[in-house]
């Protein structure tokens, strides 16, 4: 379907109030998006960070704290010691609920592979703020315009 393109110019101040408005209330989606996808990408770099930290341990050699979730209320965290029994596999979370047992190389690839993939789309996802930002400052350009000619 070819997109059919409007001078705003010719609009009329409810037309352009309706385009503002809807640019502001897409432009708030995105910013929230972006900042979700910034979370993830640093939840995935702080994942292949630590297998990447395993490759230089031995096993028992390593004291971490488990994070454990009490199921009778979900935002309390505990944080019991154990040790590594094995620091040449690691079990990763692949999303929706599964979960893979990979090789420390394997998963550190995996984890940088997605914020690599993470990246491209918040490049994306920036170029499309960066293009609406300057379609709604065009739009109150005019919109000013049109109320100092009344």
């Amino acid at each position: 379907m070819a997109q059919q393109q409007v001078n705003i110019a010719d609009l009329d101040m409810n037309a352009l109030q309706q385009v503002k408005g809807q640019l502001e209330e897409e432009l708030n989606h995105l910013t929230q998006s972006y900042s979700k996808l910034k979370n993830v990408q640093s939840r995935f770099t702080d994942c292949a960070e630590s297998v990447d930290a395993l490759k230089v341990e031995k096993a028992d050699d390593k004291t971490i704290l488990f994070h454990i979730i009490v199921v009778l209320n979900p935002l309390l965290y505990l944080y019991v010691p154990g040790k590594l029994s094995n620091v040449n596999k690691v079990i990763v979370d692949v999303g929706t609920g599964y979960y893979v047992e990979k090789s420390v190389g394997d998963a550190s690839k995996f984890y940088n592979d997605k914020v690599g993939y993470v990246k491209k789309n918040l490049g994306t996802l920036e170029k499309t703020i960066t293009d609406k930002q300057s379609t709604l400052r065009a739009i109150v350009n005019v919109m000013q315009d049109k109320m100092q000619q009344n």
